[in-house]
């Protein structure tokens, strides 16, 4: 086996430029993940939103807590936070770093549940990947939950809504209806139902 020749590191601390500029790609052409040894870690955000379409039955089940599979709410939740967690070990030139915050939230429409995740971390690398890992499983979670009531049920829709943080600063997608902080659950909610925010 051929190994490649060995990168050399920046004196500012960061790996060269790569292969024509590109990031990612070693000198010879082969993949790397870039350096950041050098950045100073701070505070980061990203929220992300993902979309579960459903039929009127699914939904009637998922608002009135009778999907047979059990609490598809609370299994999508944690699914999506622990997705965050794991974003580096499914794409595999993304950075370890550490999830500090995650939620995950929904909001309930006439024939959809869209799924909004916040990561955030104080690291020298972003968590959009995070967030938006986040919100797939959760969407994942939850078409596994509910598949046997609905084949058609289809996960969709997943886009980064906003970052904060880094040397690029906040960016904020144009079109996007913005989650608020999240909220105290309201006492009049039923257990199985979401808490919604917007």
């Amino acid at each position: 086996m051929t190994e490649s020749p060995a990168v050399q590191p920046t004196a500012a601390g960061s790996i060269d430029a790569g292969a024509e500029g590109f990031t990612h790609l070693a000198g010879d052409g082969s993949a790397r993940m870039v350096d950041v040894t050098a950045k100073t870690p701070t505070i980061r955000s990203a929220t992300a939103e993902a979309t579960v379409l459903v039929a009127p039955e699914v939904l009637a089940a998922l608002t009135g807590g009778t999907v047979p599979k059990g609490d598809v709410w609370a299994v999508a939740r944690i699914a999506g936070i622990q997705g965050a967690k794991k974003c580096a070990e499914l794409l595999p030139l993304a950075h370890v770093i550490g999830v500090h915050g995650a939620t995950v939230d929904f909001e309930v429409g006439p024939d959809r549940i869209r799924i909004i995740a916040t990561t955030r971390t104080a690291d020298r690398t972003g968590v959009e990947m995070e967030a938006m890992t986040a919100a797939s499983v959760a969407g994942l979670a939850m078409v596994d939950m509910v598949k046997g009531l609905d084949r058609a049920v289809e996960l969709t829709g997943v886009r980064l809504l906003e970052k904060t943080g880094g040397r690029s600063g906040t960016w904020r997608r144009d079109d996007a209806e913005h989650p608020a902080a999240p909220e105290a659950s309201d006492a009049s909610v039923a257990p199985n139902a979401p808490v919604a925010r917007g």
